[in-house]
This record gives C-alpha cells, sequence and structure tokens, in this order.
C-alpha cells in the first residue's frame, strides 16, 4: 500500500493511494461503523497489527464519493509525528570518501527532533546566517513493531514502511562542536514523503536507485547497494542500544554528490530547489525561501 497524510480542516488525515483515488480513510472508517477515527498518528503508533485492517477497509470501500483527486490535496509529511528520529552518518561509502573520512567501523548515529519535520513541496526557512546549508537525499524507514535486540536476519520484519527523506544539514553548525545535533535540527531541515510505501512493496531496501535534483540538475546518483551498512544492520546495532518502536523513523544515509564533497562549494540559498527521489517511493520536493 501507499499511503499519504494530507491537511484538512480538522488537522492531517491518512489516506491510501488507489487507483480509485485517494481513500479517505477517515470517511471510509466512519461509512463502515469503525467507532474511532483512524488517524496517521494512531497508524503509524500502532504499526504493522493495523495494515490487514487498513487493506480490508480499502478493499470493502466501494462507494466513489470516498475517493479524493491526489492533484487536489496538500500533503501532509509521510509520518507527521515520529516517536524517535535516528539518522545514519557516512553510510554510503562514496560519500564518505567524498567527505574525506575513513569508512565507519559501527554505524554512526544522531539524532533529529519533530521541529525539522516538513511535509512535501513545504517551504524550507532559512534565516541570513544559515550560510552553508547541504541537501542529502535518503531512504527513509519507518518502524513498524517493537524491538529491542532484534537480530539483522529478523530487523526487516519489524518495518512498516518506506519513504524519501531529505536530510538537510548546516554544515558551519554541524562541525561547531563534536557532534552534529546544532546543524542538523533546524526547524524543517527534515522533510519526508511523499508516500509512505510498505514494505511488501519494497522487498530488498538494498537495491534501489537513489536521486537527487538541485534546481532541475542531477546532483546525487547511486543505489542504496553502496551502504556500507544495510537497512537491517542499522536496525539491528540501534536496537541493541535502545528499545525502536512503532512510528519511529530512521533516515539511512546518503550517497556521493553532496555539496560539502565538491569543489567550489555553493551552498543552498533561497529560491533554490531540491528533489529526491528513491526509486518506487515518489517524488519529494522543497523549495528554500528567506525566514
Amino acid at each position: 500500500m501507499r499511503l499519504i497524510t494530507y491537511q484538512s480542516s480538522d488537522g492531517f488525515q491518512l489516506g491510501v493511494v488507489t487507483e480509485r483515488g485517494v481513500l479517505d480513510v477517515a470517511a471510509a472508517a466512519r461509512a463502515a461503523g469503525v467507532p474511532r477515527a483512524i488517524t496517521p498518528d494512531a497508524v503509524f503508533g500502532r504499526g504493522l497489527p493495523v495494515l490487514e485492517r487498513l487493506r480490508a477497509l480499502v478493499e470493502s470501500s466501494a462507494d466513489a464519493a470516498l475517493y479524493l483527486d491526489e492533484a487536489d490535496l496538500t500533503y501532509g509529511p509521510a509520518v507527521p509525528n515520529p516517536g524517535k528520529i535516528l539518522c545514519v552518518g557516512l553510510n554510503y561509502a562514496k560519500h564518505a570518501a567524498e567527505s574525506g573520512a575513513a569508512p565507519p567501523e559501527e554505524p554512526v548515529l544522531f539524532s533529529k527532533f519533530n521541529n525539522t519535520i516538513a511535509a512535501p513541496n513545504e517551504d524550507i526557512p532559512l534565516q541570513a546566517d544559515w550560510t552553508t546549508v547541504d541537501y542529502e537525499s535518503e531512504l527513509g524507514v519507518v518502524m513498524g513493531a517493537t524491538v529491542r535486540n532484534v537480530s539483522v536476519d529478523d530487523a526487516l520484519d519489524a518495518v512498516f514502511g518506506y519513504c524519501n527523506m531529505n536530510d538537510l544539514s548546516e554544515r558551519n553548525f554541524q562541525m561547531k562542536s563534536g557532534q552534529w545535533l546544532l546543524g542538523k535540527t533546524l526547524d524543517k531541515f527534515l522533510p519526508l514523503g511523499p508516500y509512505v510505501v510498505t514494505a511488501d512493496e519494497i522487498p530488498d531496501p538494498q537495491n534501489l536507485s537513489i536521486k537527487g535534483w538541485l534546481n532541475g540538475e542531477l546532483r546525487q546518483d547511486s543505489n542504496t547497494a553502496d551502504m556500507i551498512f544495510s537497512v537491517a544492520e542499522v536496525i539491528a546495532y540501534a536496537s541493541r542500544i535502545m528499545t525502536l518502536e512503532p512510528g519511529d523513523i530512521i533516515s539511512s544515509g546518503t550517497p556521493e554528490g553532496v555539496i560539502l564533497g565538491m569543489e567550489p562549494r555553493v551552498w543552498l540559498k533561497p529560491g533554490d530547489e531540491y528533489v529526491v527521489e528513491v526509486e518506487g517511493l515518489g517524488k519529494l520536493a522543497n523549495r528554500l525561501v528567506e525566514a
């Protein structure tokens, strides 16, 4: 399934993209006599057990009035209110090389917070002193089960789905101290979407093309096969440190082609647009504007 969130007068709503249009899940649930509203937070917070109910709802919803035209919708963030946001640094071999860094021996994990979440097509405000802003096309992982000390072999069974992410970074702030928090947690610096594609439709997350365009120019063009640590390895590693839960998201690293690895470095500025496309997950576009 392909899930989206979209804006309404009642807040973010959940939709399922089908050949008939986007199923308004809340309306379909009411029509089916479901006593509680089905919200994005409820679905992502419950995780994998909800999927069969969603599929059944789609199959039983024949009324054309329950379907919306996707072109008429304003997207919300693919996961509007994640629990934990984990990111992996230097996780593509060619990106580590362009950054002048040795390939890490263990996954380099850092966090972002919910203030960084942004929707597809949402403007990203840049303050005047944010002068070294960079893009990072990434495969996002949405957790669907609670796991602790999960094995690599079992890790992907806990994945709800996948989405595009752009792990925007302010490099001067990122390098100010021994950790990356300042440069990674600026407001709206993690756009994600437009879809969460369920894991059954992405059987191998290690064989997906991943691309990024700056103002129409192809800047990043790689494959998730270049990851140093696979999605399963990252999940297993993180679960040895902390419990991962439904609704947590993981941004799994960026391939080569970022501004940091270029000479000369022409950083992002207001008016620029960056587009991320991971194979099978649609396109995520955001424009930068003056704050």
